[in-house]
C-alpha cells in the first residue's frame, strides 16, 4: 500500500519581490520532497476569492499541515489583524491557543529584528518555531521541517521498559558499600593521604559482601534467578565502574595496580565451589561468572580510556593466586575470569529467545548506565582476548578468553582507537606493555596462528572479525 502524500497550506505576507520568491523556493523544495503544497501563486486563480481561498486552506481538514512563513511585514498584520494575513489569523490563532497538543501549525522564521530577535506573532510567541532565516542552518533545519510535515521526528520516545529489579518494592540484595564508596572515590579524586586505606576498605566491605547474592535454593528457574541477581548487582557495578575510572584519571600508580589485582584476586573465588558446599550444579556460581567477568572487562576498559597501558599490563601479565587451585598450580591467568554460563544457554532454549548470545546483550545493555561507551568495552575485550592468544602461542596452551562484546562489531569499522593512534611509533612504544612485545614483528607469529588455524577466532552465525584488521597491523608504527 502506497504511502499517503501529505497536503501542506504555506501562509505568507506578500511583503516584496524577493520575500515572495524566498516562499517561491521553500515551497518548490518542499513539494520536490513528495509534499502536496498548496501556494497561492499556483493554487489561486484569476476570479477566485483571495479570502475565502485562505480560509477554505487552513481551516480544511485534508491539508494536515499548515506552514506559516514568519517576516517583519507578516507579524505586523497578524498582530494589527490586517489584510489576508489577518483573515488567516483571525482563523489560525484559536486553533492554536485551544489546542495545546496541535501539530497541524507551525511557524518558518524568514527574517529576524536587527537586535537578532524572531519575527513572529504575539499569538505564536510561546510556540516552538522552525528556523530558515540563516544559511548556515538551512540545511539542517529544512530537514527538522520535512521531519514534521512526514510526523517523523529525529528522536523517537522509547517504548517505557520494566522497572529495574533494585528498585523493587520487594527487599534487594545490597552490598553496604555506599559509605566507604563516598570517601573512597572523594580521597581519590583529592588525592588524600588516606586513599589507599579507603580504597583498600572499599574493595574488602565489597568483597566480603558479595556473599549476598550467592543464589539459594528457593524455588523457581535458576537462569531466572541468575538473571535477577546480575540485575541487582548493576547499582554496585556502577559503583566500582566509577572508581575505576577515578583511579585511572587520577591515580595511576603501581600501588594502584595492585591492589586493583588484589581485589580481582578476592573476587575470584567466587566463582567456585565454597568450602562447605558439597553437592552443586556447573550452573550454580553463573551469576558470579558473569559479574567478576563483567567488573574485570570494566576495569580494563577504565584504564584504557584514560591510556594507563602499565595498569593494563600489571593486570594481564601478574597471575592469580587461588587457594583452592591444585597444589601445582595455584596462580591462574586473568583468562580463567571468564567461564561459559550454561544457565544462559538453557535460558535461551527454555523462552525460545534465539538470541545469539544472551550475554552479549545483557553486556551491551548494561554499559548504557555505565558511564561508558560500549565501543570502549569492546576495545577491551578485543585486547584481552589477543592478550591471552598471544600467551598460547607462546606457552603452547590453550586459549581461554573469549570476546563476548565483539559481536556488536558490525556497528565499528576499522581498527580500534589506541590501535589506530599507534600507528606512531612513540604511541605503539607505549601501548606494546599491552601484549608483552618489543616490536611490530612480535605479532607475526600469532597472526599466522589466526591463518593456520591454530587459534580460534570467534564465529557467531554470520559474523566473525578479522584480528589483524582490528589491530591495523600494517599501519603500526609506521610513522614517527
Amino acid at each position: 500500500m502506497s504511502e499517503e502524500i501529505p497536503k501542506l497550506f504555506i501562509s505568507y505576507s506578500w511583503s516584496t519581490p524577493d520575500h515572495e520568491q524566498w516562499v517561491i523556493k521553500l515551497a518548490t523544495e518542499l513539494r520536490e520532497s513528495g509534499i502536496d503544497v498548496i501556494l497561492d501563486k499556483w493554487d489561486l486563480k484569476e476570479g477566485h476569492d483571495a479570502h475565502a481561498f485562505m480560509e477554505k486552506m487552513v481551516a480544511d481538514s485534508g491539508i494536515k499541515k499548515v506552514v506559516i512563513v514568519c517576516d517583519r511585514i507578516y507579524a505586523e498584520k497578524a498582530n494589527s489583524r490586517s489584510g489576508g494575513v489577518g483573515t488567516e489569523t483571525q482563523i489560525i490563532s484559536p486553533e492554536v491557543y485551544d489546542k495545546q497538543d496541535q501539530s497541524k501549525f507551525v511557524a518558518i522564521l524568514s527574517e529576524r529584528d536587527d537586535h537578532g530577535k524572531p519575527y513572529l506573532p504575539i499569538y505564536y510567541k510561546s510556540r516552538i518555531y522552525i528556523d530558515l532565516s540563516d544559511n548556515d542552518l538551512y540545511a539542517n533545519n529544512f530537514e527538522q521541517l520535512l521531519r514534521w510535515v512526514y510526523d517523523k521526528p529525529l528522536y523517537i520516545k522509547p517504548e517505557i521498559g520494566k522497572k529495574p529489579v533494585f528498585l523493587s518494592e520487594s527487599e534487594t540484595t545490597s552490598l553496604g558499600t555506599a559509605p566507604k564508596f563516598r570517601r573512597a572515590l572523594d580521597a581519590i579524586r583529592n588525592n588524600k593521604d588516606y586513599a589507599k586505606g579507603a580504597l583498600s576498605e572499599y574493595f574488602d566491605t565489597f568483597v566480603e559482601h558479595l556473599e549476598r547474592f550467592r543464589i539459594g535454593n528457593e524455588e523457581g528457574e535458576f537462569d531466572d534467578k541468575v538473571v535477577r541477581s546480575i540485575e541487582e548487582f548493576l547499582p554496585f557495578r556502577n559503583e566500582a565502574v566509577e572508581i575505576f575510572l577515578a583511579l585511572a584519571q587520577y591515580r595511576n600508580t603501581v600501588e594502584t595496580h595492585q591492589l586493583v589485582h588484589r581485589f580481582f584476586e578476592l573476587l575470584i573465588p567466587y566463582m567456585y565451589r565454597p568450602e562447605h558446599v558439597s553437592s552443586w550444579k556447573d550452573w550454580d556460581f553463573d551469576n558470579f561468572f558473569y559479574i567478576v567477568h563483567e567488573l574485570f572487562i570494566y576495569a580494563i576498559a577504565s584504564f584504557l580510556k584514560y591510556e594507563c597501558f602499565d595498569a593494563v599490563s600489571y593486570l594481564v601479565r601478574h597471575r592469580y593466586y587461588f587457594e583452592k587451585g591444585s597444589s601445582e598450580d595455584r596462580m591462574i591467568s586473568f583468562a580463567d575470569i571468564r567461564h561459559y554460563m550454561r544457565s544462559f544457554e538453557h535460558r535461551n532454549n527454555r523462552l525460545q529467545l534465539r538470541r545469539i548470545s544472551l550475554r552479549a546483550d545483557l553486556l551491551e545493555q548494561r554499559s548504557r548506565t555505565s558511564g561508558l561507551a560500549f565501543l570502549l568495552l569492546m576495545q577491551a575485550d578485543f585486547v584481552l582476548f589477543m592478550r591471552d592468544c598471544i600467551d598460547s602461542v607462546r606457552n603452547n596452551t590453550s586459549q581461554s578468553w573469549s570476546p563476548e562484546t565483539l559481536l556488536y562489531l558490525e556497528r565499528h569499522g576499522g581498527s580500534f582507537e589506541i590501535f589506530a593512534r599507534a600507528e606512531s611509533k612513540e604511541y605503539f612504544n607505549r601501548i606494546k606493555c599491552l601484549f608483552d612485545i618489543s616490536a611490530k614483528t612480535d605479532l607475526e607469529p600469532v597472526l599466522k596462528a589466526f591463518q593456520e588455524e591454530k587459534l580460534r577466532i570467534p564465529r557467531w552465525e554470520w559474523s566473525s572479525f578479522n584480528p589483524a584488521a582490528l589491530l591495523g597491523y600494517e599501519q603500526l608504527a609506521t610513522r614517527p
